[in-house]
């Protein structure tokens, strides 16, 4: 079954419009975790916009499944992350001022930087994505990089769905597959939501997590969280 990673970024957001610790960040992945999520994923941005460093430590003695954190990996980012030593890190290519991840890593023109940046944390013992733009021709390249997983940027899977959803997907089994071959594991994220969740979960070939933040959180202001994730995971279940 894939897992359910949810990002708290939103929640952090929320938070941080008015000051203060309501909503609480940590509890909500406490809680999140208690309704069945798989895992808790955070995108800390160098602005501190919504995911603060405060909030990576804080939450690392307290989430039990799997910690996954996301960023671009400079320096400071790369240090937090080889003290925390969460379960999971994913690279992604964002510039500082992005609103949100748009891109996944050439990694054909960056696989010196990557190759340097992974071994780091390989060595410290934390399970390593790169993101990943549905391209079969760039996964040679990400293999080169040592990682363990690649994580299929999903925007243009979600954008393109309404429209014609084989079409849509088709790119990413051919990336999933091409992954395959090469020994990584596949993760996927970005605008994964309820309505078309499970269709790719159903046809993307050995999807082991999907990280899903905004849709979830916008979701559950109608169903309630403990629904929406209830929800999500009966998307994900195989029978």
């Amino acid at each position: 079954m894939t897992k359910l990673s949810v990002n708290i970024n939103k929640i952090a957001t929320l938070r941080n419009a008015r000051g203060g610790d309501v909503p609480s960040v940590t509890q909500v992945a406490v809680d999140l975790e208690r309704f069945g999520a798989q895992g808790i994923t955070i995108h800390p941005r160098p602005d501190e916009r919504h995911i603060t460093r405060k909030d990576v430590y804080d939450l690392k003695p307290l989430v039990k499944t799997e910690f996954n954190i996301e960023g671009n990996p400079h320096r400071p980012f790369i240090d937090m992350v080889l003290e925390v030593k969460p379960e999971q890190v994913t690279l992604v290519p964002d510039a500082d001022n992005a609103i949100t991840s748009n891109a996944g890593w050439d990694c054909e023109k960056n696989l010196d930087f990557l190759k340097s940046v992974i071994s780091e944390f390989k060595n410290a013992g934390i399970r390593t994505s790169i993101f990943l733009d549905p391209n079969p021709e760039m996964v040679k390249f990400a293999a080169e990089t040592g990682t363990d997983r690649i994580e299929l940027y999903t925007e243009a899977y979600a954008t393109n769905y309404p429209k014609d959803k084989e079409q849509a997907i088709k790119s990413y089994i051919d990336t999933a597959i091409e992954a395959e071959k090469f020994g990584l594991g596949i993760n996927a994220g970005h605008d994964l939501r309820l309505d078309n969740l499970k269709y790719f979960s159903d046809n993307i070939p050995n999807l082991l997590e999907v990280s899903i933040g905004h849709a979830l959180i916008s979701e559950s202001l109608y169903l309630g969280l403990e629904n929406t994730v209830q929800a999500y995971l009966k998307r994900l279940a195989k029978w």
